[in-house]
């Protein structure tokens, strides 16, 4: 327990100081933490012999849970608002799009199966949440107009529906019949929805009631509603992501009490949970491995980049952006943590074992 107890903190502090040392070089922190896995990795210097998918998928999903949450709750609505509509479209539709050309490039071009094409579209079609939250906060960055709403809501927005895909795809790779479907994303939806407004209802009513008897524990208390958010959803067959997030946007913009306290507390928590996700991550890679796929992946990648998701954005905003604008939108937050997951959750599922 004590190398245990040392080794993690040999890797926060590491993760502190490269934070610091990526500043500076304008790599973002989140990619570093990365690197650090690997370093520590079976093909790195220290050799950690780290392979349980099924572990990884428990913590990165914790650690997901409480970014969306936060996500959610650091939006202000009343600024996001004139935003929604089109970061919605872009969300739903946009994530639709890009899963649809990526799927058909990796069927027709790379020559995939369709099912195995549509996951792996399905997968890396959102952007990530983490990398924009963290970067816009990060860099205090002042954009014009609403583009930061319009990304911020979107990028939050969009893992449920990149999870919702991936779910359509096992399903699919499970040899269930199409028509079934409809009623998956039914459940999805309307559960995650239904969940995620009565729990944001609900809570601050508690904390406005509830006189907590130390400080601090109003924050903890956050931390139980996003599991509660998540879970619950879950447990009913319903998205737990879009739930949690849902959550986070209703509280986050009600009035209640210590809300800067409860701010900064979550701040700190997201940051922690983004760290552990993203060096994980790392850990679980093996760069010895990767050579073999890196040809069909270089062409996944600049599709993605350069075709599918700007096609999607210049689609789908109209012409109330400009061309540079457009540009920004399309590669903001491309690809993260949330890929990452939604392909470890791919991997330990017993559909993809069984039939891949």
């Amino acid at each position: 327990m004590e190398t245990f107890f040392l080794l993690c903190a040999a890797v926060l502090i590491l993760c502190i100081f490269s934070n610091k040392i990526s500043n500076k070089l304008g790599v973002p922190s989140l990619l570093i933490f990365m690197l650090l896995g690997m370093l520590f990795g079976s093909d790195g210097i220290f050799k950690i012999d780290f392979a349980d998918f099924a572990v990884a998928e428990d913590i990165c999903t914790a650690a997901l849970v409480f970014i969306m949450f936060y996500g959610g709750y650091s939006t202000n609505w009343k600024h996001a608002r004139p935003a929604a509509p089109r970061a919605l479209l872009l969300s739903a539709v946009g994530v639709i799009m890009t899963a649809g050309l990526v799927s058909l490039c990796c069927h027709f071009l790379l020559k995939f199966p369709f099912a195995e094409s549509f996951l792996i579209g399905s997968v890396v079609s959102c952007t990530d949440a983490a990398a924009v939250f963290s970067i816009f906060r990060s860099k205090n960055l002042n954009l014009a107009g609403d583009l930061a709403p319009l990304l911020e809501i979107e990028s939050g927005s969009n893992d449920p529906v990149a999870y919702m895909l991936t779910v359509i795809a096992l399903t699919i790779m499970e040899g269930k019949a199409v028509s079934s479907l409809g009623v998956v994303i039914i459940l999805e939806l309307s559960v995650g929805i239904a969940v995620g407004v009565l729990v944001g209802i609900i809570a601050p009513r508690i904390i406005r009631k509830f006189r907590f008897y130390a400080g601090g524990f109003d924050s903890i208390f956050m931390i139980a509603v996003a599991m509660v958010s998540y879970a619950l959803a879950v447990v009913l067959d319903g998205n737990g992501f879009l739930s949690v997030y849902l959550t986070g946007i209703i509280m986050g913009n009600t009035k209640m009490k210590n809300k800067a306290d409860i701010i900064h507390f979550l701040d700190n928590i997201t940051t922690l949970a983004q760290m552990a996700a993203f060096f994980l991550l790392g850990l679980l890679s093996f760069p010895s491995q990767m050579m073999g796929f890196l040809p069909n992946t270089l062409i996944i990648i600049l599709f993605l980049t350069l075709v599918a998701r700007p096609l999607a954005v210049f689609l789908l905003t109209g012409k109330k952006y400009s061309i540079r604008e457009k540009i920004f939108i399309s590669w903001a937050g491309l690809r993260g943590a949330s890929s990452i997951i939604f392909a470890i959750f791919a991997t330990v599922s017993g559909i993809y074992k069984t039939n891949y």
